[in-house]
Order: structure tokens, then C-alpha cells, then sequence
């Protein structure tokens, strides 16, 4: 069954509904792990976020392109929740939006929690479609020591939890700034879990 949720979380702190938006948006033209803020970014439909070094119908990760250039890119668009960043402030690690590679910094949203092919709309316009967990990687070592450590956890059963964000592709281009509403609309039928892409 298909339907339009907006996802709420309680502000722990101020004890207020918080309803999903987006918090910084960021993009890079060269291949660099962490991405500058800007004021606004433009979605294009099936191709990703204009302007980034990781647009394109078919992958450009540097290690996938390596592996086989020809694979689709389920990975046009990196999204994260800033909740993240309190969570790991908690263990002395200082991160702002942009500086973990993502294209569009969230608040008030499971990101994470969300199933596979989930449409996020984002502003006015633009949809992205869910295609799964970013799988944090060495390079944010590089970034900031022990950070890999702090996003990577365990669960009760033992399973690995990636906190890193999700990726996605765009179903429908527009543009994106600081304060857009984020709404969901989850996939019909039976829902899957994310796994890495």
C-alpha cells in the first residue's frame, strides 16, 4: 500500500515536534571528500545534482568507475541527517554539513530507518528516490581520526549499522535550499530494508 507520510521526531532537547527539512545543501565539481556548502543546489532528473562530480547516469565513484564504468549510478545524490553530527560530537568529534560528502544535510528524518525506493520530495519540486546506505569508508579517517569508528556501530544481533546517510537517484529534478520542507512517500507493497549501494 503506497502512502504520503511526513516523518516526525521529537526534538529531544527543546521537546518539540521537528519536522523533516532540509538543513545545508552542498555540491563539488571535483572529486573531494568533503563538499562546500552553497545556497542552493540544482536536482536534474537522472543525472543527479548539477554541477557535482557525482552526476551521471552510470557510476562515478572512483572505485566503481575502476571496477566497471558501465554499472548504473544508484548513488546520484548523498543524503544525511544531521542528527548524526550531535551523536558524534557526543565522543569529541566536531562535523558541519558538507565536510561527510553529502549533497543534502536533513533534520527530523529517519533517514536511515527509511525503506528501499522511498521518494523523498525535497522543496517545491525535486524527488529523489532512495537506493540505499552510504557505506562509510577509510577516507573519513582521513577527515577526522576515529570518526569511521563513530558511524559504524553494532546492533543487538550483531549486524553492522551504517550511519553515514543513504543515496539516492532523482526521479524529478528542481531545486533545493536551507529551510525546504522534506516529504516522504513510502513504496507500495512490501517494504526492504536498505542495504549498502
Amino acid at each position: 500500500m503506497s502512502a504520503d507520510v511526513v516523518g516526525q521526531n521529537q526534538d529531544v532537547t527543546a521537546n518539540q515536534e521537528v519536522l523533516p527539512s532540509v538543513v545545508a545543501v552542498a555540491r563539488d565539481s571535483d572529486h573531494r571528500f568533503s563538499k562546500p556548502v552553497v545556497e542552493e543546489i540544482t536536482l536534474v532528473e537522472n543525472w543527479g545534482v548539477d554541477g557535482d562530480a557525482h552526476a551521471g547516469t552510470t557510476v562515478q565513484h572512483r572505485s566503481r568507475v575502476a571496477r566497471d564504468p558501465s554499472q548504473p549510478n544508484l548513488r546520484q545524490v548523498h543524503l544525511l541527517h544531521a542528527e548524526v553530527f550531535d551523536e558524534v560530537a557526543s565522543e569529541g568529534f566536531q562535523v558541519a554539513p558538507g565536510e561527510m560528502g553529502e549533497n543534502v544535510t536533513t533534520r527530523g528524518l529517519d533517514l536511515l530507518g527509511l525503506p528501499t525506493d522511498t521518494l523523498l520530495h525535497l522543496g517545491d519540486d525535486a524527488c529523489v528516490r532512495v537506493t540505499g546506505l552510504r557505506n562509510p569508508c577509510q577516507q573519513i579517517n582521513g577527515f577526522e581520526p576515529g570518526l569511521l569508528r563513530a558511524v559504524l556501530g553494532r546492533a543487538e544481533d550483531g549486524t553492522v549499522v551504517r550511519k553515514g546517510g543513504v543515496m539516492g537517484v532523482v526521479v524529478a529534478g528542481g531545486v533545493i535550499r536551507p529551510g525546504d520542507a522534506i516529504r516522504v512517500e513510502l513504496p507500495a507493497g512490501e517494504q526492504q530494508p536498505l542495504s549498502p549501494v
